[in-house]
């Protein structure tokens, strides 16, 4: 705003004292003070307001005024209050230093110009930005985008005030202006935002986390695949980005809601950008997984993976070793708002895919492209991920008893055992690990109708290996499918042990038999407190050794063996024979 317009406002009281030539500077916001020098909280373009309390005679004018101006101040105002007119020595040294003076009328408190200061270089602010980010979105949309989202968020920040960060459907920082979000902060907001959009609400939704207000705007697929408005909101609820926002927009006026709307529609361009990158690597996936289930020739396969190899892995040396995740997400019948409530209209593959390409993201990289070696195909209502890894180089053999001697006599080499080798050296994915960090969102996005559940085959290093893979996979799925819970996952190595039995016996088996073996030791434990579940746990995980049982109990050697043959009196079994310990240890497994 201008100085000008602040005159010609009858309700400020403002009378204008000199500087008539320089009443077209612009004002970029208001100060007052009654320090002497007050150039450390000055920027420039500021009203500065004083009651003069700083003067305490006419020779400290002069040296105010020269520090405003040195400033580069707007303009200052000075209240008639405190010494009723404004001293001559005081317009004189604003003449000098050409720095438009206004006298404030003692009726008219210096926080009525504030106010009306701020509210409108805000509006024009809000203004400007409005128009750069028009223009942003039309060099966005027409060309190569000019910086991405981080542009207008900077902008956001500058102009506005506003910290804001544009977040994945599980929390990850895909774009955001200074100090990057804390994962876990990154994780409850969308966890708030997941369980808002489930209950049919219009955004934006507030939230607050750890004491701190946000707001937080969906930001819908804009482009040529574009859902219609009319969907169902669990088909895209999964894989929508978020505009999070440090600010409490409840109160905001209509033109600055409709600014930030117009920010999101400009990043959900940026998210258009994004899908149509993914499509060659959709593609690859989609062709490898075709040939592998019509049991194409090894060879054929390996073509396939030569060519994709490069695409995933830019500057790949030699072949990866491949590993496949299969992931799916079921509805029930329940129903949300907004939704039809009818599993069936729910495609499950696209909703996988676009889930699983963001859970295979490393959650410690941000932005747009961090998905770059991650290749996504769907099939029916399954999503199928095939996923390089770097080839671990071996590790230098270590040796022993010293340098080569002077005979030629050649040292004895070996190698450090693997289990010792650093765990950063395995790039493989790790079926918990996947999901540790997407849990908590997940949740919430899935609400009390949906289940995800995943399976991560091992790592095979050839193209004959890929078919068993997606088996290894597809069965690991269907073992965390027997689980409980909304998020689950299970990997390869549950397949060869107990844990893939467990899953699959009937509920009414499992209630008897564990029923019949751990009852009557509860029934006791709760009577006379024996802690016989407790003793039995330990006994069973030292492997029936009675020292190493009775140290890890703090127990004597004599009442370890009491409780033991309570135990064995209790329920007619031996703990000294094996099948009836294998009955006990698959019991409290179950329970």
């Amino acid at each position: 705003m201008r100085l000008r317009a602040l005159l010609e406002t009858d309700a400020l009281g403002l009378r204008l004292l000199g500087g008539e030539d320089e009443l077209d500077r612009t004002v970029r916001g208001v100060m007052t003070t009654d320090l002497r020098d007050p150039s450390r909280y000055l920027s420039g373009g500021e009203l500065v307001l004083t009651g003069l309390a700083w003067r305490r005679d006419a020779s400290d004018s002069e040296p105010f005024v020269r520090i405003l101006a040195g400033a580069g101040v707007a303009g200052l105002a000075a209240g008639e209050a405190e010494l009723g007119d404004i001293p001559a020595d005081l317009v004189e040294a604003c003449l000098q230093h050409r720095l438009p003076l206004f006298a404030v009328n003692e009726t008219v408190a210096f926080a009525t110009i504030t106010e009306h200061v701020v509210r409108q270089v805000s509006g024009e602010r809000a203004g400007d930005l409005a128009a750069v980010v028009d223009r942003h979105r039309r060099l966005m949309t027409s060309g190569p985008a000019g910086g991405g989202p981080e542009v207008v968020l900077d902008l956001l920040t500058s102009d506005l005030d506003l910290r804001a960060w544009v977040l994945s459907p599980t929390g990850r920082q895909i774009a955001g202006a200074g100090a990057p979000l804390p994962g876990r902060l990154g994780a409850a907001l969308a966890g708030h935002h997941l369980a808002a959009t489930r209950t049919g609400r219009r955004g934006p939704y507030r939230a607050a986390v750890a004491g701190t207000t946000y707001s937080l705007f969906p930001i819908r697929n804009a482009g040529r695949g574009a859902v219609p408005a009319a969907r169902d909101v669990r088909e895209s609820v999964l894989s929508d980005w978020l505009l999070a926002v440090e600010a409490d927009a409840s109160d905001w006026p209509a033109a600055r809601l409709d600014l930030l709307q117009g920010v999101t529609q400009l990043i959900a361009v940026e998210r258009d950008r994004r899908d149509a990158a993914r499509t060659v690597r959709r593609r690859l996936a989609q062709e490898v997984l075709e040939l592998v289930q019509a049991g194409a020739a090894p060879a054929e396969i390996a073509a396939r993976l030569r060519v994709a190899a490069p695409v995933l892995l830019p500057g790949l040396g030699v072949a990866p070793q491949w590993q496949v995740v299969v992931a799916r997400v079921d509805w029930t019948a329940a129903g949300t708002a907004g939704g039809a409530g009818v599993p069936g209209d729910i495609a499950g593959g696209p909703v996988a895919q676009a889930l699983l390409e963001e859970i295979l993201v490393d959650p410690a990289v941000s932005g747009p492209d961090s998905a770059d070696r991650i290749a996504v195909a769907h099939t029916g209502e399954e999503a199928i991920a095939l996923v390089p890894l770097p080839a671990v180089p071996a590790p230098l053999p270590e040796t022993v008893g010293g340098p080569t001697d002077n005979a030629g006599t050649a040292d004895k080499t070996v190698a450090p055992d693997a289990a010792e080798a650093p765990a950063a050296q395995d790039p493989a994915l790790h079926a918990d690990a996947l999901l540790a960090a997407v849990r908590e969102p997940l949740s919430a996005g899935l609400a009390d109708d949906g289940r995800l559940t995943l399976g991560v085959s091992a790592a095979v290093h050839s193209a004959e290996g890929l078919r068993g893979a997606l088996e290894e996979a597809r069965h690991a799925r269907r073992v965390a499918a027997a689980r409980p819970g909304r998020v689950c996952a299970a990997g390869h190595h549950e397949l060869a042990s107990h844990v893939l039995l467990l899953p699959f016996v009937p509920d009414d088996v499992r209630r008897a038999f564990t029923a019949r073996l751990l009852d009557p030791l509860r029934d006791y434990d709760r009577r006379h407190r024996a802690e016989l579940i407790e003793t039995l746990e330990a006994f069973l995980d030292c492997d029936g050794s009675w020292t190493r049982c009775a140290a890890r109990l703090h127990l004597h050697v004599n009442t370890l063996r009491y409780r033991v043959g309570r135990i064995e009196q209790l329920t007619g079994r031996d703990l000294s024979r094996l099948e009836d310990k294998l009955d006990f240890f698959l019991a409290l497994r179950m329970s």
